[in-house]
């Protein structure tokens, strides 16, 4: 194993290819916004359970803690390391109503951050203003092509991944898996990034927006014994113009069982308004299928906004794809260091071919971010 710089990676113009059903057409958008199919009434926003217990609890020793706060976003603490999927802290995104809950967590109370995952660029995914209020050290990593929108922002410390490789941050390994979604965050980019999950630790994967589908068996397939799969179970009415790109709850329990993680906790629900189910049903249509298939009811995590729960890893965990990059984070105490290339350890590189910048950064129409 050499010491190198790894070179900038290269990849396709596009990656539709990867798509596996044809995008929506504007003719089945607009009949689906005029009609209201993404629309749904609120009334029941106050039924959405909150549990915001003031501070980030830390899990017991040797124990995986996941802390929900809201719609795909979750604190995740994982041998020593404080991680973040998709962090949302805004009270808007735009195209839809305001926030219907608070974080489940303060940003006030959060730890320094040690590393942060995105599974794909949609705004309810990738938040510039809360991407802004995180150091510009933090190792972030993204799908392929998405690292110049982060460099543009000043992050130093950003790696891009196609599926089925693997970095690592703090001894954790991060795996990018496949996804049946896709990306776009302005006309001109549809594709130009990839989209996908995350294997965190070979112990909990993190779907991100996805799609049923034959890729799912396939995680499991690399990646046996997990412990829990962070699934979306809302945003998917009417189904038969989301289903290409998010599962219904019952999609997301089977899905869920084509991984093959032990436990399963939901997601992507009681936050932003994206879709026309009523807003306690994804939940209750989970836990529905999930007592249908008699499943133990302690293994389905049906979070509040802001619960904690841990679980001891265990099971077994193979090794997929190629050898992991390895990342060792500066010192805590160290102050970050401005323009420094990133070094790793590495027995091979990650790179295939054909890399093109993108083009124009995202539009500005940003809220500004909750502090609480």
């Amino acid at each position: 194993m050499t010491h190198k710089t790894l070179p900038e990676p290269q990849w396709p113009r596009d990656f539709k290819d990867r798509l596996t059903a044809p995008l929506p057409e504007f003719r089945e958008l607009f009949n689906v916004t005029w009609y209201g199919g993404l629309r749904s009434g609120i009334g029941d926003a106050d039924q959405i359970p909150v549990r915001r217990s003031g501070g980030l609890p830390r899990p017991p020793a040797g124990e995986t803690m996941a802390t929900w706060v809201g719609h795909s976003t979750f604190v995740l603490q994982v041998d020593g390391l404080t991680i973040l999927t998709d962090p949302v802290w805004s009270r808007r995104i735009p195209g839809v109503r305001p926030r219907l809950t608070p974080p489940g967590v303060a940003w006030s109370d959060l730890p320094r951050i040690d590393a942060v995952v995105i599974s794909h660029n949609h705004y309810d995914h990738l938040d510039a203003p809360t991407i802004r209020r995180l150091p510009r050290d933090t190792p972030v990593l993204v799908p392929a092509r998405l690292k110049p929108w982060f460099a543009r922002r000043g992050f130093t410390e950003v790696i891009e991944l196609d599926w089925w490789e693997s970095a690592s941050v703090g001894g954790v390994t991060f795996d990018f898996v496949p996804a049946h979604h896709w990306s776009k965050r302005t006309p001109w980019d549809t594709c130009k990034t990839l989209w996908g999950g995350w294997v965190i630790g070979r112990s909990v994967y993190f779907a991100g927006d996805t799609g049923y589908g034959a890729r799912l068996a396939e995680i499991g397939e690399r990646f046996p014994g997990l412990d829990l799969s962070l699934m979306p179970v809302g945003g998917y009415e009417p189904h038969w113009f989301t289903k290409a790109a998010h599962v219904n709850p019952a999609e997301a329990v089977r899905g869920h069982l084509d991984v093959g993680a032990r436990r399963m906790a939901t997601m992507h629900w009681g936050t932003f308004v994206l879709s026309g189910e009523p807003l306690l049903t994804p939940v209750r249509q989970a836990r529905e299928e999930w007592a249908a298939r008699g499943l133990p009811r302690e293994d389905l995590w049906d979070l509040a906004v802001g619960e904690s729960r841990s679980f001891v890893p265990g099971g077994e965990h193979a090794t997929a794809g190629r050898p992991p990059v390895v990342v060792r984070p500066r010192p805590r105490a160290e102050p970050p260091a401005q323009g420094r290339r990133r070094r790793v350890w590495t027995a091979a590189s990650l790179t295939d071919s054909g890399l093109e910048r993108m083009g124009s950064s995202s539009p500005s129409a940003h809220s500004a971010a909750w502090s609480q």
